[in-house]
């Protein structure tokens, strides 16, 4: 049964990473291919270990996995998140069917938000 479940979080994991490539060579921008590369690759290799801790069910490697997994879980999205950030801030170009663009424009550059300039000049802080 154990093997079973191994093949199969193997199978899964490889496809999630496959995926994960195909969005880095498909994807029309930067953002939308660390999108997609962040979360395919994440799952395929936290499947991967997975599958590892179960082939070789021990106490030591099981423990290892977890900390892994989760190191994994809490430091990519994380990173992918100040990756896009960096790129926003620097001015790298979005895709032309991109509809809503979310984040502030001066975040973080000493002068605020548009709406913190609009209130401060009209005086209405």
């Amino acid at each position: 049964m154990s093997d079973i479940a191994t093949v199969l979080l193997l199978l899964i994991g490889t496809t999630f990473a496959l995926l994960a490539s195909i969005a880095v060579v498909r994807m029309p921008d930067l953002y939308t291919r660390m999108h997609g590369a962040t979360k395919s690759a994440t799952l395929g290799v936290g499947c991967t270990i997975v599958a590892a801790a179960i082939r070789f069910a021990d106490m030591e490697t099981t423990t290892a996995a977890i900390l892994v997994i989760g190191f994994l879980f809490l430091t990519a999205p994380v990173a992918a998140h100040m990756i896009g950030r960096a790129a926003h801030r620097q001015g790298v170009p979005k895709w032309t069917g991109t509809v809503v663009d979310e984040s502030p424009r001066s975040e973080g550059d000493g002068e605020g938000s548009q709406t913190e300039q609009t209130a401060i000049e009209d005086g209405s802080e």
